[in-house]
């Protein structure tokens, strides 16, 4: 301060300004300089609703999650490029919607090939073209292809392909192959999909040899997402989450001994809070609100481990964390959890994972980087999980060429507080499973097919309670307000069918025309 009084008292208000302004732009100058590490944390499953932050009638306590986001920027509008974990993944991956691949799978078990194209630019890769270490830690789900014994790929779900899977030979397009220097984790679902065993980069070191017993598994509701497929024997399925944890923990430790001065990006990749709820040991019993509470009380303690973790090594002042999820709850958990805890996870929103309604895909999305982002910031800005693409590479000063990340936006200003109020994105688009398509612009979203898009309420036994009267049944569409009708629950495509005329033809466009970012 004393010298910028001297200064002042010696120049012009006009010279002033100028030196302080260069010195500024020298500021910024030296801060791209050295780019922030990137933490990006994916729950699986968390609903908007899990959280304290966003939903302070939460039955279950999220101390780490509410002092992450009272550090940083919460986003209140932010959304999965999915209703499923599949499509999510790749278009978080990649910046490109999932839809655009014609690709549908969800997959399970021996499911392949990578749905990443090999020529396509990846996050990880693109930041490893800026110097960055990259690792990811946890949960695949984007396909791989596992050989048999003759060499030959097999690409299939269920029980007798992963039978068939030769395990002494690497898999050609593991996650090493499309970014990521280290990787360690599973194929699919950790808990779920056929093929109980860790991948070490691109080979399962310790094979599955027996098939899981499931009547060692405890029985209720929040168990019951779980196929009867081969386990290894070092998979431990209670302890999945702290066993991702502690590498994800290590490789913070040896990058700060060896590389401090390499910025990395870490792919924490979740299996909590995915169905079947089954916590740790440490985190059994910990909350009042069950096993699939006292499991988003393990996600809890993962994500304030790691938070510890940068402070210890002197790395959270330069390093970005992003926490968000990859859908919206499950159907189970939250039809029970409303019953036997009072706990709602998709409040107040509308709709669970799979649905193309608000609870199917907004999420939590929650940033901090201190120095840079405003503490206990929010913002209402529309977000998808697309634009963490073209939000880093603003950061590291990468252009993106006109063949990437075609539907990821640069929320850079939003995150640095300069976007003044003013929209970053004119429209997003959603995506079910089904590949049934939504856009979103402004307050009007506008659902390009009937129902949910992705469960089918008349089927199921859980769901059908939730069925709302229909405002215009023989519509072909749906046309909410979310201002007015956040609910989702009166259909204005009858009232206003001009604007849904308009959002259906933008919707088109951006089909047909391959991208919804500008062109690069």
């Amino acid at each position: 301060m004393k010298t910028r009084i001297r200064i002042e008292k010696l120049l012009s208000p006009v010279t002033t300004a100028i030196l302080l302004a260069a010195l500024s732009n020298c500021m910024t100058l030296q801060a791209a300089e050295t780019p922030p590490n990137i933490l990006f944390i994916l729950a699986d499953d968390l609903g908007y609703g899990d959280v304290g932050c966003y939903n302070p009638e939460s039955k279950i306590p999220t101390p780490h999650i509410d002092r992450l986001a009272a550090q940083g920027m919460t986003f209140t509008d932010a959304h999965s490029p999915a209703t499923v974990c599949t499509p999510a993944r790749y278009s978080i991956l990649t910046g490109r919607m999932a839809f655009r691949t014609g690709n549908k799978s969800i997959f399970t078990g021996a499911g392949g090939p990578n749905m990443i194209e090999p020529d396509r630019l990846t996050l990880p890769e693109m930041l490893r073209g800026k110097g960055y270490a990259t690792a990811m830690f946890g949960k695949w789900h984007v396909g791989l292809t596992f050989l048999d014994d003759q060499g030959k790929p097999i690409l299939k779900g269920g029980l007798e392909a992963v039978k068939r899977i030769d395990f002494t030979r690497p898999i050609p397009d593991s996650p090493i192959h499309r970014g990521f220097d280290q990787f360690f984790g599973t194929a699919c679902c950790p808990n779920t999909d056929w093929l109980y065993a860790f991948i070490d980069g691109e080979r399962i070191p310790v094979p599955p040899t027996r098939m899981l017993d499931k009547s060692k598994l405890p029985v209720n509701p929040y168990t019951e997402d779980c196929r009867t497929g081969m386990i290894a024997p070092d998979f431990d399925m209670n302890e999945i989450d702290m066993i991702f944890l502690n590498k994800s923990l290590r490789f913070l430790e040896e990058h700060a001994a060896k590389s401090p001065q390499k910025p990395f990006f870490l792919f924490h990749s979740a299996q909590a809070v995915h169905l079947p709820s089954l916590p740790g040991k440490d985190f059994q019993g910990k909350t009042k609100a069950g096993p699939h509470g006292d499991f988003i009380a393990e996600f809890d303690h993962i994500v304030g481990t790691l938070m510890a973790k940068l402070d210890a090594l002197g790395l959270a002042d330069n390093t970005l964390v992003i926490l968000t999820s990859d859908n919206g709850p499950e159907v189970t958990s939250v039809v029970n959890m409303r019953k036997d805890y009072q706990h709602d996870g998709a409040r107040p929103w509308r709709g669970v994972k799979r649905d193309q309604w608000e609870g199917g895909h907004r999420v939590p999305f929650i940033t901090r980087w201190p120095g840079t982002i405003q503490p206990g910031s929010r913002t209402s800005q529309t977000l998808c999980g697309t634009d963490v693409m073209a939000t880093c590479a603003a950061i590291v000063g990468t252009k993106l060429p006109a063949d990437a990340a075609e539907d990821s936006f640069d929320m850079l200003p939003v995150l640095t507080g300069n976007d003044h109020g003013k929209s970053v994105r004119e429209f997003t688009l959603h995506e079910t499973w089904t590949f049934d398509l939504a856009i979103r612009r402004g307050d009007w979203k506008y659902l390009d097919h009937k129902n949910s898009g992705g469960n089918n309420y008349e089927k199921s036994a859980e769901l059908k309670p939730y069925i709302l009267p229909e405002d215009a049944p023989d519509a072909p569409g749906q046309l909410y307000n979310l201002a007015e009708d956040p609910g989702e629950t009166r259909n204005l495509y009858k009232k206003h069918p001009e604007i849904a005329k308009e959002l259906k033809a933008l919707l088109d466009k951006s089909k047909s025309s391959g991208r919804s970012a500008p062109l690069r």
